[in-house]
């Protein structure tokens, strides 16, 4: 039962978070990458920020050698470099623009075939709307950038939290929404990544949210979060290990999203979407490969136990 989840989606797994350190474009990139791509279990990656060329070759073969299906994530040289793609200084914001420029580039050069996009953060209630107008503005200067340079890339914008952590524009699912109806007027390659680590932090329930963002929803995390008390040393959108002890994830919730994404038709797309465990080690003494382990445990037990809720 559990090998059919492979039918209706991409199981992946976010690179640069499983083993932590390499978020700012340097490290043991390539190794970690061949431990993720030798994992059978996993059939899509998500890489990021590369800062070296040769590097980026290297990881290209590795990547092209294992059948992987790839995304390019922007947010580790964003938010390492606060960039915000809906700042009002508009030296500011043409920065944003053309770092994730260079992320389009560093994402072809890998072979990815999407691209995460992250906005800024939230500005307040009484400049939300016009931050939203400009996030769009950069977007499409984004998408048009590769429109005529390559072509062939999609994006995904993913939702984070406004209150908690990251403090970012998009968002609430409405607002994500917003963006998401204008942008789609010009790039039927534009949709949403939403997490389900996030729901919490946004205070937001997954059976409400998803039907609004149904008909944008490429993609989506796999996650968890602490936010309950402060003293913890996971608050915030951390991404801890599934379980963890004051966490708000564990199977019973992937269970639940799972059985939410298949009531909106999301495991019914015609290309299979990928479906990303974005978990790392936070606590003294988690190894990445035992929370690794945690994960592809918790997706196989959650997906079994929607299809059975589904077909009882």
């Amino acid at each position: 039962m559990s090998d059919s989840m492979y039918r209706k989606m991409r199981v992946g797994v976010v690179h640069f978070k499983a083993f932590p350190g390499l978020e700012s474009g340097v490290g043991p990139l390539v190794e970690t990458l061949e431990k993720l791509a030798a994992d059978e279990f996993f059939t899509a990656v998500e890489v990021g920020w590369m800062k070296d060329f040769q590097v980026r070759n290297t990881a290209r073969q590795v990547l092209d050698h294992s059948h992987l299906s790839v995304a390019y994530a922007t947010q580790p040289k964003v938010l390492s470099n606060k960039f915000n793609l809906n700042s009002f200084d508009p030296r500011e914001r043409n920065a944003a623009i053309s770092a994730v420029k260079s992320c389009v580039d560093e994402a072809h050069q890998l072979g990815a075939e999407v691209v995460r996009l992250i906005a800024g953060r939230d500005p307040g209630d009484e400049k939300r709307e016009e931050a939203k107008k400009l996030l769009v503005d950069s977007l499409t200067q984004i998408m048009d950038y590769d429109r005529q340079n390559y072509g062939d890339m999609r994006f995904t914008l993913k939702i984070f939290d406004r209150d908690i952590d990251k403090m970012n524009l998009i968002g609430h699912a409405q607002d994500a929404v917003d963006v998401a109806q204008e942008l789609r007027k010009d790039f039927a390659n534009f949709g949403l990544l939403t997490d389900l680590s996030h729901f919490p932090l946004l205070d937001e329930k997954p059976e409400i949210s998803l039907p609004l963002m149904k008909d944008y929803l490429d993609s989506v995390h796999l996650g968890n979060c602490v936010f309950r008390d402060r003293r913890h040393p996971c608050y915030g959108d951390i991404q801890p290990r599934f379980g963890i002890p004051g966490g708000e994830t564990d199977t019973k919730e992937v269970t639940e999203f799972f059985s939410a994404l298949h009531d909106i038709g999301f495991f019914d797309k015609t290309e299979r979407p990928i479906v990303s465990a974005e978990v790392r080690p936070v606590v003294a003494g988690e190894k990445p490969e035992i929370v690794l382990a945690n994960a592809k445990r918790v997706i196989r037990d959650a997906w079994v136990l929607s299809r059975a809720s589904q077909s009882a």
